[in-house]
């Protein structure tokens, strides 16, 4: 049986924050679109990002924030009233986020029991039943928002990188987010793109060299950009933004290991193919949208990055229903 407890206090709830979280087992891809992509990371010799290094705190700031000196709802659940609840899924989604769930309720009740019946990266159905969570009622209720928060945004991410991931699927070229992500959930938006078939770009300003126009305006020119950074010591491999096709050969003679290319017509990216012809990657960003995917991987580019997989998503409809107590 649950521990009965009368409210939820601040100082209960600093307890709880101490005690490890415990997460689930990620599971092969099981693409939305019956794709079977065995993603890692794109790594460019930087870090490897450790998607669960702050889930811990990432929770523990989403649990104050919404309760702050407790619930005061709950209290009129009897305190020691113990209850099974299942979480549906309302549309088809690519599930992601068990780990911050699971989370959620370890922060507040570890004796709280979820039992999973689909894992991330799986696709759902209409209806399907996603995890059976078991234990005190006043848990269950305090927590649920909080938890369905992480689950229906970390889902609909993976969902709608799935979706773009699937307008590539007859080329060769890869699919990238970038640092355009909801404050705090950085690493938990990029796992989210993983499950959907995506691959990362640099977690952060700390582990990728990336220049851009404002660095090069500072530095006087590409040039003068690309070298200062190497004389910075750094080994992380240098890419640098190019505006037009006549800085890039500029920009690979600097020493420029990639290249992104910034707002380029289709035109211009396969010229810039042909120019580097495969002595460079080349990265196209510059808002592009479900339609025009196609066209980009059609030029023959390495990548394409898409700031709207972790900024325009949409949350995936999830439910939860107390079934019996």
């Amino acid at each position: 049986m649950a521990e009965a407890h009368d409210g939820f206090g601040y100082e209960e709830y600093r307890m709880w924050l101490s005690i490890p979280i415990f997460g689930g087992i990620v599971t092969p891809l099981m693409s939305l679109f019956a794709i079977v992509m065995g993603h890692q990371r794109f790594d460019r010799g930087a870090t490897v990002i450790d998607y669960f290094q702050d889930v811990n705190a990432v929770v523990q700031t989403a649990l104050l924030e919404d309760i702050g000196a407790g619930d005061l709802t709950a209290r009129l659940v009897p305190a020691d009233t113990l209850a099974t609840a299942t979480v549906i899924a309302r549309e088809t989604a690519v599930l992601c986020g068990s780990r911050w769930f699971e989370a959620t309720y370890r922060c507040i009740d570890p004796s709280i029991k979820i039992n999973w019946h689909h894992t991330d990266r799986d696709v759902l159905a209409p209806e399907q039943m996603v995890c059976t969570i078991t234990g005190n009622a006043r848990t269950i209720v305090t927590g649920e928002r909080t938890a369905l928060n992480f689950l229906q945004t970390l889902s609909g991410t993976a969902t709608l990188t799935a979706q773009y991931v699937a307008r590539l699927k007859d080329s060769n070229t890869r699919l990238l987010d970038t640092r355009k992500t909801i404050p705090g959930l950085r690493r938990a938006q990029k796992y989210a793109v993983h499950c959907g078939g995506g691959f990362n770009h640099r977690a952060g300003l700390y582990d990728g060299v990336l220049i851009k126009e404002n660095h090069i305006a500072a530095a006087g020119s590409v040039t003068a950009a690309i070298i200062r950074m190497q004389q910075t010591g750094s080994a992380v491999p240098i890419e640098v933004e190019v505006e037009r096709v006549a800085q890039i050969e500029e920009a690979i003679a600097a020493g420029a290991d990639m290249l992104l290319l910034d707002n380029f017509s289709f035109d211009a990216m396969r010229q810039a193919v042909a120019v580097t012809n495969g002595r460079v990657q080349l990265e196209a960003s510059g808002g592009f949208g479900f339609d025009d995917l196609a066209a980009v991987a059609a030029t023959g580019v390495d990548f394409v990055s898409v700031g709207a997989l972790t900024k325009h998503l949409r949350a995936t409809d999830y439910s939860m229903r107390i079934i019996n107590r």
